[in-house]
């Protein structure tokens, strides 16, 4: 398995969490950083957040020592305030600071952030340029293959940030129109990959140990994102690598084991957020980790009217008895 060097930063392997608001907040990456991923990449923080000093988004950028390496993901659209930002974070423990230009979100986009970025190929130079000079960190930036399909230009983003001084680009395979549906285009990363010199980290239905060896053997591509296959079974990090590693699959989880984590992660989430959001921000993980138990219907109905961390703990030790 190949290592992954980002800019001064050695990655233990070149597995990588991708990215995701509301999923990958603290607790859930330390869970995935014990199954060993390579990299771990934070929910994405506004730039224009930061400057204005919002409380939520300071406790969006709390990062625990068991976690590094890690990379913290700004998005905004506005090169000045982008960079001075950047420089005003620089010394908090991050590794490397990425840029989003993928997010598919309306509200992003209606506000000309994230991948409506694509579309605007000249402020992505800017952006990227004042960006580097700005701070000592690498720099990354995650992309789609465009905004749709008449504007398929992942390559020339790429090649811009290639020129910025940018040490890496992450390029998921669905255009903004797609969101996360249809197929993604695996074509699309690995012409990225034959356009740049910098490493590529490609991202999109890698959902297994098998598709993630897929990907790199059909794209070239230095690093493998994985996101949603995450969601519920950060055992993926685990399985991927050492397949990567080894060609051998790893046990899956035992029934135990999973109910362990599941509390393990609810016990971090009343630890870190408190008992009101913790529960209620607990309960679409519970759905993804049991999803296909028997009786997990129900039991999603159940906890959603839950309200205290002690009953949500009582259900899963009985969704999970004599499994």
């Amino acid at each position: 398995m190949s290592k992954l060097q980002i800019g001064d930063v050695a990655l233990a392997n070149n597995c990588i969490l991708a990215p995701m608001a509301g999923v990958t907040d603290l607790p859930f990456r330390l869970l995935c950083k014990e199954q060993g991923v390579g990299l771990i990449c934070m929910e994405m923080v506004s730039a224009k957040a930061i400057y204005y000093n919002n409380k939520n988004t300071e406790d969006l950028m709390v990062i625990h020592p068991d976690e590094t390496p890690v990379s913290l993901q700004l998005f905004g659209s506005e090169p000045d305030i982008i960079a001075d930002m950047a420089k005003r974070i620089e010394e908090r423990p991050f590794s490397i600071l990425d840029i989003n230009m993928g997010c598919p979100v309306p509200k992003v986009v209606n506000n000309k952030e994230g991948s409506a970025l694509m579309k605007n190929p000249k402020l992505v130079e800017e952006i990227l340029t004042k960006l580097v000079k700005a701070i000592k960190k690498p720099v990354t930036v995650k992309i789609r293959k465009g905004f749709n399909d008449s504007n398929v230009n992942a390559v020339e983003i790429a090649r811009i940030a290639e020129s910025c001084g940018v040490a890496a680009v992450a390029v998921h395979g669905r255009t903004r129109e797609q969101y996360y549906s249809g197929k993604a285009d695996w074509d699309i990363i690995a012409a990225v990959k034959n356009a740049v010199k910098i490493p590529v980290i490609g991202n999109g239905d890698v959902v297994d140990a098998y598709s993630a060896k897929s990907l790199i053997d059909q794209t070239g591509c230095d690093g493998v994102m994985i996101g949603r296959a995450a969601q519920g079974n950060p055992w993926i990090f685990r399985e991927v690598v050492t397949y990567l590693e080894t060609g051998v699959i790893p046990p899956k989880p035992t029934p135990e084991q999973v109910k362990e984590t599941v509390i393990r992660h609810a016990k971090l989430q009343l630890e870190y957020k408190g008992e009101y959001t913790g529960v209620r921000e607990m309960r679409k993980h519970l759905s993804w980790y049991t999803a296909g138990y028997p009786n997990s219907a129900r039991f999603r109905q159940m906890i959603n009217s839950m309200e205290s961390m002690d009953q949500l703990i009582a259900s899963v030790e009985e969704i999970f008895v004599g499994k």
